[in-house]
């Protein structure tokens, strides 16, 4: 065992099977003092970026990020200079574009920011979003061929269109020019098009495929001004693309990409720009989701971004990206209350569907350890809500899960989310290719598929056979990581905003756990109708804290929050500030309990 996996509090298993661990390794503790010496700043901040492998001497640099510092050379990106060139000619020739987008946030905010673009000189530009259902995911040939109808010379797919050969080439016969915007992950042989910048794509050598889409849009857009004033355009005429950071702040933050580098100096200065609320979409979305105080990065991704879904999982896929687009404060709000109404919606049928397919897999699992790979899948289930429904599997039975809806004919539309170290979209291309889907593809930890109904049998042997390995080892040496362990006492909003000088936290840069060791659970009961269970901690010293677990019952956690009161316990959660009707106090989220060792 190395020192990084020393363990933490005794805990070898804890309620959820996981062993704790110390975030920090003897190296890294070392570097937190060192940090704390140079910069003055707070241990626990110190041990914070320690723990997620800032040096030292980057401390200064990695708590104030820029842009200027951090953007890499647009040119860097495979075929960058001709998306450029092509969409600066569009804008001196006055031309109609049309832009194609994903139904998700990173696809509405993508469209949005093209669209604002394009506006500031006055150019027509329709934004044209899938039906996630009759159309499914990308271009298709009757869509581009109706924009190219409507008079678009001109098509820039956002999101998606790497992958898209068949909609591409009709575009390309007719002689539409489309130029091609997206990150996702794509093989060689690609469709043809103007160009199509995706640092994913196998020639691309920028080293920036941690970007999402809205992100390669920003970059596109910073090359475009680039471009115009090489071509005379003079600074003061050109749109300030600083304003539309909260856009690709949003989109970053929802797409789970790395907040890393680049995207961090992204999500740091997007937070500032939506906190000054300027786009009057967002400001009616935060004001119908009721969001006080400042924005922070959860808000984007468990407020905004939800809502901004809500419309491509159930309603009109294109409400998202109109409402990005507003300048009308009266329509931004309409549209606003329009999405605030799906969410409802889609959040009953989530919880629905999430109790049908928990049924069917603990029918599956038995007393048994079960499948590699959980699969559930139903008739009555809606496509657009099956991510949600894997996800929660994903957390619920920590394995990879795919929740799959079937219609009338017996063809499935599934999606999988993964747990890390399984390629969850090699396993989806691999079945692909042998034949077992009818077509499917992703990343790491996500990934779409359809299928037919008398494969899924085939599908799920493939999974025994295929990933019985790789998951029951990863489940194995399943690990908490733990920041450090604080007292009830501790847990003020000074502790917190300290802690979050280090933020923005998300997925590559995760939010610091912290353990309260031995605290008693006074008490501790189900609240709200999504499965949560708060439970009141008291310390040794008498000092009392109040925390939630998430979408609690009926899991490990849950039953053991509920079952031991009176007793003390070791738990461990993230910890934040919540804000209602102007007052502040600190949530603590529980993740994780454990009984202590005598």
């Amino acid at each position: 065992m190395t020192d990084l996996k020393r363990t933490f509090l005794g805990v070898d298993r804890s309620i959820s099977g996981r062993r704790w661990v110390h975030a920090l390794d003897p190296r890294a503790e070392a570097a937190a003092s060192r940090m704390a010496q140079l910069s003055g700043l707070p241990d626990i901040v110190g041990r914070v970026m320690a723990a997620r492998g800032v040096a030292p001497e980057a401390a200064e640099a990695f708590l104030a990020p820029t842009i200027r510092d951090l953007m890499p050379d647009p040119s860097s990106l495979t075929a960058m200079d001709a998306a450029a060139a092509r969409l600066a000619d569009a804008i001196e020739r006055r031309e109609t574009v049309a832009v194609f987008g994903d139904y998700d946030v990173d696809g509405a905010s993508s469209a949005a920011l093209v669209h604002r673009y394009l506006a500031h000189f006055g150019l027509r530009c329709d934004i044209r979003i899938p039906d996630r259902i009759t159309e499914g995911y990308g271009p298709n040939p009757a869509a581009l061929r109706e924009l190219a109808e409507r008079g678009a010379t001109l098509i820039v797919t956002v999101d998606c269109g790497s992958t898209s050969v068949e909609a591409l080439a009709d575009a390309a016969a007719r002689g539409t020019d489309v130029v091609v915007l997206d990150h996702h992950q794509v093989g060689v042989d690609l469709p043809p098009a103007v160009a199509i910048v995706n640092p994913n794509r196998q020639d691309d050598v920028s080293g920036q495929g941690h970007l999402c889409a809205a992100g390669v849009v920003f970059l596109t857009l910073v090359a475009v001004s680039r471009e115009l004033r090489r071509r005379g355009t003079a600074q003061s005429a050109l749109p300030d693309l600083l304003n539309d950071l909260d856009l690709v702040a949003l989109a970053t933050v929802c797409d789970v990409v790395p907040l890393v580098g680049f995207n961090r100096a992204l999500v740091v200065r997007g937070l500032e720009v939506l906190r000054a609320r300027r786009n009057p979409g967002l400001r009616a979305l935060a004001e119908t989701a009721r969001l006080q105080g400042p924005v922070e990065a959860f808000h984007l991704g468990f407020l905004l971004g939800p809502r901004i879904n809500a419309g491509g999982r159930i309603g009109d896929a294109a409400l998202g990206s109109r409402l990005l687009t507003l300048k009308d404060e009266a329509r931004a709000k309409e549209i606003a209350d329009e999405l605030e109404l799906l969410n409802a919606e889609r959040q009953a049928m989530e919880r629905e569907m999430l109790a049908e397919a928990e049924q069917e897999i603990r029918a599956e699992i038995g007393d048994g350890d079960g499948p590699p790979i959980l699969v559930a899948g139903r008739s009555a289930w809606h496509p657009g809500i099956v991510g949600l429904i894997a996800a929660r599997l994903k957390e619920r039975f920590g394995r990879p899960a795919f929740a799959i809806a079937f219609d009338a004919n017996g063809k499935g539309t599934g999606s999988g989310r993964s747990i890390a170290g399984f390629d969850i979209g090699r396993f989806v291309r691999e079945a692909v290719a042998d034949g077992t889907l009818l077509r499917g593809g992703g990343h790491a930890m996500a990934a779409g598929l359809t299928i037919e109904r008398e494969k899924l049998a085939d599908f799920r042997l493939r999974a025994e056979t295929r990933a019985r390995a790789t998951v029951d080892a990863l489940r194995a040496e399943d690990t908490l990581s733990l920041d450090g362990a604080i007292g009830a006492r501790g847990l003020t909003i000074e502790m917190v905003r300290t802690i979050e000088r280090a933020g923005p936290y998300g997925a590559g840069h995760p939010a610091p756990i912290f353990a309260l060791p031995r605290h008693r659970l006074l008490s501790s009961a189900p609240v709200g109708t999504g499965g949560h269970i708060r439970a009141t901690l008291r310390g040794a010293d008498g000092a009392t804290t109040s925390a939630i677990a998430f979408r609690a019952a009926g899991t490990p956690l849950g039953d053991a929050l509920l079952g031991r009161r009176g007793e003390d316990v070791h738990v461990a959660g993230s910890v934040s500030i919540d804000r209602y009707q102007g007052n502040e106090k600190v949530t603590f989220r529980i993740i994780d309990l454990a009984l202590p060792t005598l």
